[in-house]
């Protein structure tokens, strides 16, 4: 497999390999890549200790590496999951959140890992790029959620004269 010229790097504390795992169970076109491990003693670790991980989130090439504590995660970054319908909605959403995950705001979550996932239904972007009164309805409604409620955006869009 070629490498990709461009990938996302991500820091871990300890846990790259099974935050891959996790990402390659969860989302389609996801998959593991190789492990390396460390040739030798390091800050945060030993020799021998899985170092990086290799794996791909939803099409997207990604390289995790345990780190240790010196950096951490913030919402500065997010994977945004599109989606079709309330059931893939939930079923990422209940996949991050039932992991060790926290919810957030607006259809963001928190992986048990730190890492920032926006799960977004299509409905909510299609309204938005509408611009005009459907997407300040749309917007408005998507204040007051937690998990994107589906039936509730397409009200909004509804009742702005849209759909």
């Amino acid at each position: 497999m070629a490498r990709a010229k461009n990938t996302i790097c991500l820091w871990y504390d300890k846990d790259a390999e099974a935050a891959a795992r996790f990402y390659a169970e969860t989302f389609p076109d996801s998959s593991m890549g190789k492990v390396y491990l460390a040739p030798a003693d390091y800050p945060s670790g030993k020799a021998g200790d899985v170092l990086m991980v290799e794996f791909t989130v939803a099409g997207i090439p990604c390289v995790g590496i345990n780190g240790g504590t010196t950096f951490t995660h913030s919402e500065a970054f997010s994977f945004q999951i599109s989606t079709e319908d309330q059931a893939e909605t939930d079923r990422y959403w209940n996949a991050i959140v039932a992991n060790g995950g926290q919810e957030s705001a607006c259809g963001w979550c928190k992986d048990r890992w730190g890492i920032s996932w926006q799960i977004t239904p299509r409905v909510l972007m299609e309204a938005m790029a509408a611009g005009g009164e459907e997407a300040k309805r749309a917007f408005e409604a998507m204040l007051e959620m937690t998990r994107i409620d589906v039936a509730a955006i397409e009200a909004a869009v509804e009742a702005a004269g849209g759909g």
